[in-house]
Order: structure tokens, then C-alpha cells, then sequence
């Protein structure tokens, strides 16, 4: 069995009922090296704050669900893994959304405009301008596949036909 490190894991907290603001709270939390970000939001969850509120689903880098921003960049915490954090990590909730509470935000605009998309020869053509427009993107897809990330790394509006 492998030895368990230990890592200071500052976690954006916010609860609308008695917050003003999100602040930070700083926890230790024991890991090895297939402890990824979800289960360590899990140990301090089930451990050191019951409170805590995050969202999750497949935890296989699909859904996108558990997406935030860690040191900074947008990341899916079941494919981000504390071994790569050695100085430690700050997490919070994803950028660009209204937060709902601690790392949960609220996508309900971002999820009606993309159900409002209808692709047309007048959006591909669009789409294609605002691929231009839009360099860093590239880069972030190397980080992860989840649109809502992406939308985080470069905010632009989407495009979708009104008729």
C-alpha cells in the first residue's frame, strides 16, 4: 500500500443564507496517487465538512458536472488529481456563473442557450467566424471536453438562430 501524502486544499465556501460573500476555508487532506479532486472534495465532505456542496455525476470525465476552476483554470475534478498539486490547491466554482452555494453553480442559462441552438448555413458561417475570434479556446480544450468549462476559458456569446 502506498504512503499517504497530505495536501492544504483551500475550498471556495458560500452559503446565501448566512454569507455575504464566498470566502475560503482551508483543509488537509490525505492522498495518494490516484486521489483525484472529486474524491477529495468526497474525504472532506464525508470528513471535516458535511456542509460542503458540489456537483457530480459519472465520474468519468463526460458529463461535466463537476466542473471548476482550480489554481485559476477550469477543471474537471474526477480527472484532476492532487499528485500534480504538490503546493497545494485552490478551488472554487466555475467563473462566468451565478453561485448557488460553496462550488455549485447556477448553469440554467447556459444549458436554455444551448438547447436553443439550430444550426443553419448562416450559424456554421457564423461559428466559423467566431472560432477565429476565439484562439485561447484551442487551448483549453487540451484542459477538458466539458462546454461548460470551455464557455469559462473563453466567454463568448453562442450562436443560435432566433426563427
Amino acid at each position: 500500500m502506498a504512503e499517504l501524502k497530505t495536501l492544504k486544499i483551500e475550498v471556495m465556501r458560500y452559503n446565501p443564507e448566512r454569507d455575504a460573500e464566498p470566502h475560503f476555508e482551508t483543509f488537509s487532506v490525505p492522498y495518494d496517487e490516484q486521489t483525484s479532486l472529486l474524491d477529495a472534495l468526497g474525504y472532506i465532505k464525508d470528513n471535516l465538512a458535511p456542509d460542503l456542496s458540489y456537483r457530480w455525476s459519472c465520474r468519468m470525465a463526460i458529463c461535466g458536472s463537476c466542473g471548476m476552476m482550480v489554481n485559476r483554470v477550469p477543471k474537471l475534478a474526477c480527472k484532476t488529481f492532487l499528485r500534480e498539486y504538490t503546493d497545494g490547491m485552490k478551488v472554487e466554482a466555475l467563473g462566468n456563473f451565478p453561485i448557488e452555494r460553496d462550488l455549485v453553480v447556477d448553469m440554467t442559462h447556459f444549458i436554455e442557450s444551448l438547447e436553443a441552438i439550430k444550426l443553419t448555413s448562416s450559424a456554421t458561417i457564423a461559428n466559423r467566424k467566431m472560432a477565429r475570434t476565439c484562439r485561447p479556446r484551442r487551448k483549453w480544450r487540451s484542459i477538458t471536453s466539458s462546454p461548460a468549462a470551455s464557455t469559462v476559458a473563453c466567454a463568448m456569446p453562442l450562436a443560435h438562430s432566433s426563427a
